[in-house]
């Protein structure tokens, strides 16, 4: 059985986009039973209704506060009873009505702990590093600071500006959350504080 998966966005979903066509292969081991996201109109909601994925819009500015509109998500997650949910691209921070009712995974552009928050890329170029690159982690309360599942380094060449480093960054992300994404739904998982185990079948038990 193919564990359930529903993937949040913010933009145009190219990291979703990249799950749908591996969950197309049945080996894979994960589905793509929705995608959600936080404002309308994003053009990778267009091309998950074209491929005959189930959406959903949670506005943030429908809400009077944070907590609500969280609550509200939950809700809506919990609809298609996911085994994982996958924030790709996703540009809101998940407070404790999802956090603390879904197992969560994260995408971000550098090698956490350093540069966490929405500007890592410009953020590791100011600070001058050699090595950058993405890290793919469980989300917990705070920002970008969940156990660590994989990570993998980027190097930073001369002249990289911030749309440079951020395009070959993608390149890796994208390939690393396939694999990920595919492993955990395959596998499993356990967390022992802040060390990631793939191995457990039973996803539901994974709190």
């Amino acid at each position: 059985m193919s564990a359930r998966v529903v993937v949040l966005i913010s933009g145009t979903g190219s990291n979703m986009a990249a799950l749908m066509e591996a969950a197309k292969d049945p080996g894979y081991g994960a589905e793509i039973v929705a995608v959600g996201t936080d404002r309308e109109g994003t053009r990778g909601v267009e091309v998950a209704r074209a491929a005959g994925v189930p959406t959903f819009v949670v506005p943030f500015r429908s809400f009077s506060d944070r907590s609500a509109w969280d609550t509200a998500m939950s809700d809506r997650i919990a609809e298609h009873e996911p085994d994982l949910v996958v924030s790709a691209g996703f540009m809101r921070i998940l407070g404790p009505a999802v956090i603390g009712r879904h197992q969560a995974v994260n995408i971000h552009p550098a090698l956490l702990p350093s540069f966490p928050g929405a500007h890592a890329v410009r953020d590791a170029l100011a600070h001058g590093v050699r090595i950058t690159g993405t890290t793919i982690h469980f989300l917990d309360e705070g920002v970008d600071s969940g156990p660590i599942i994989d990570q993998v380094a980027v190097p930073v060449e001369d002249g990289d500006d911030e749309s440079s480093l951020h395009e070959r960054i993608k390149v890796v992300e994208r390939r690393m959350l396939v694999d990920t994404v595919g492993r955990l739904a395959r596998e499993g998982w356990s967390i022992d504080g802040r060390h990631v185990r793939f191995g457990r079948t039973d996803m539901k038990e994974n709190r």
